[in-house]
């Protein structure tokens, strides 16, 4: 018995390494990561190495706790600021445009697939909620505007909550009429939200008082309130995925000490998600099925990339004054990746008649246009001239000096800031406030007034925690628009 446990365990970290060592060779050649775990997962399975598993509950169960912590990372690192102005244009897309997209889509896999319509409106309710981590990766490498980058993350972290209501809904034994699948719908994403944001509210109260003898302990806390968001809200039937990401974001805004060591820690355990989903939904295909799914496949994803996606956008923006531009890159940033896959597994665990058959479309869909889709949106972006280069947002981080009721604020100035020879008197920070160290090129100096700050350079700032906030908004302001924010009317606060 624990010679078997012994095997598995190697094997597992074997696999694991294969798949951190393969994210590097991946980025080089330009194919998306999730590809390269899916085919692990394939050859590991049945019809190649031998590993059985068939265990399509398990992997649905498994696959929305991995979807979750890929959620609460995106929440995370996803600054309020920006996403502000977009909001209600991102609330549009996940609602509006997920119907919209259902819609549309529900007639091409009526056609496609020779089914009946409830398999063909599952199909495309599968398809119609984009994907974070695929979201995420791709806007990480861009420069686009603020607004439309707000929009693409609001709803990538929005709109699996309604698609996995309605889902769950279409692929469930006896469905219920239009009437009580509406009223499902409002409750499960109004508690969703009452539970996510109550529990953000708590979570940060209790974290800015909480003196843990660990740095270590911060992020575990962190994590652990935003998945206990999800589980209440799961408990209360209503949506756990609206819950985590409402409270992930309330969270990663709020100022809360070692905020870099958080972001750092979730986004590992978003990347073992990621690769532990991948894995186990590569394990769970059958690749002899899926050669007649590849035309079927194609057919649907068109109307999706080409007709579906572009009118939801155009409806669900009209109000907002993006322009046609803008339009576009929202249609085509609209990615499918381990989402729809774990959605095709809950109509394998309901076993209704064609089940196996979306699985089987909806995986090979989500890998062509991931090949396709994917590597086109930056050239695409930079076509339009959308990619700007704005430059990168300061990143700040804290770490309580509880004995004087202070922070020490560690500020990272990004290539393209307006902090670039700037000299420290004129960052013009609170009186009580000072910049005591800065790390350069590997080595330490101790500023005078007259010292010009560089790019890449590491800044050590003691504030005391009343005066955070305003230190925190000067240096945004002057990361921005530079020396002379205030006369610009930038006062770091947006």
């Amino acid at each position: 018995m624990g010679g078997d446990l012994d095997l598995a365990l190697l094997a597992g970290a074997g696999v694991l390494l294969v798949a951190v060592a393969g994210v590097r060779v991946s980025s080089r050649l330009g194919v998306p990561s999730l590809l390269l775990y899916l085919a692990i997962g394939i050859v590991l399975g049945e019809d190649v190495i031998g590993l059985s598993f068939d265990d399509a509950r398990l992997a649905r169960n498994l696959g929305l706790v991995a979807l979750a912590l890929i959620l609460a990372e995106g929440g995370l690192s996803t600054r309020w600021a920006d996403i502000r102005p977009a909001v209600p244009a991102a609330a549009a897309l996940a609602t509006v445009g997920v119907a919209v997209s259902i819609g549309v889509t529900s007639v091409a896999a009526y056609l496609v697939l020779d089914s009946n319509w409830r398999i063909a409106v599952l199909a495309a309710a599968v398809l119609s909620s984009t994907d974070a981590a695929a979201v995420f990766a791709t806007l990480r490498l861009l420069r686009l505007p603020r607004r439309l980058v707000g929009a693409l993350e609001a709803e990538s972290g929005l709109n699996d909550a309604p698609a996995v209501i309605v889902v769950t809904l279409l692929a469930s034994r006896h469905p219920h009429g239009v009437w009580h699948a509406a009223l499902t719908l409002v409750y499960e994403l109004g508690v969703g939200a009452v539970i996510g944001l109550a529990v953000g509210y708590l979570a940060v109260a209790g974290l800015r008082r909480a003196a843990l003898p660990a740095t270590g302990l911060y992020p575990i806390a962190t994590l652990t309130c935003a998945f206990a968001s999800y589980a209440a809200a799961a408990a209360a039937g209503a949506s756990g995925f609206l819950a985590i990401y409402l409270t992930a974001l309330w969270l990663g805004n709020a100022r809360l000490p070692h905020r870099r060591s958080t972001l750092g820690f979730a986004n590992g355990v978003a990347w073992l998600a990621q690769i532990g989903l991948f894995v186990m939904l590569g394990l769970l295909v059958t690749p002899d099925r899926l050669g007649t799914a590849v035309l079927p496949a194609l057919a649907i994803g068109a109307v999706l990339l080409l007709v579906a996606r572009p009118l939801s956008v155009a409806l669900s923006t009209v109000a907002f004054r993006f322009s046609w531009r803008e339009q576009v890159v929202l249609s085509a940033a609209g990615l499918r990746g381990a989402v729809p896959i774990v959605l095709a597994t809950i109509p394998l665990t309901t076993h209704i008649d064609g089940g196996r058959r979306v699985f089987d479309v909806v995986f090979v869909l989500v890998v062509v246009f991931t090949l396709v889709q994917a590597p086109l949106i930056a050239p695409l972006a930079r076509r339009l001239q959308l990619d700007r280069g704005e430059g990168s947002d300061l990143d700040v981080d804290a770490a309580p000096l509880d004995r004087i009721e202070a922070d020490l604020l560690t500020v990272h100035v990004p290539v393209g800031s307006r902090l670039h020879r700037v000299e420290v008197w004129e960052l013009d920070l609170p009186p009580d406030a000072a910049l005591v160290f800065v790390i350069r090129d590997g080595r330490g100096l101790v500023p005078e007034t007259t010292t010009l700050l560089r790019e890449s350079d590491d800044l050590l700032i003691v504030v005391p925690r009343s005066a955070r906030e305003r230190a925190e908004q000067r240096l945004r302001a002057v990361s921005r628009s530079g020396r002379l924010a205030r006369f610009y009317g930038d006062r770091g606060d947006k």
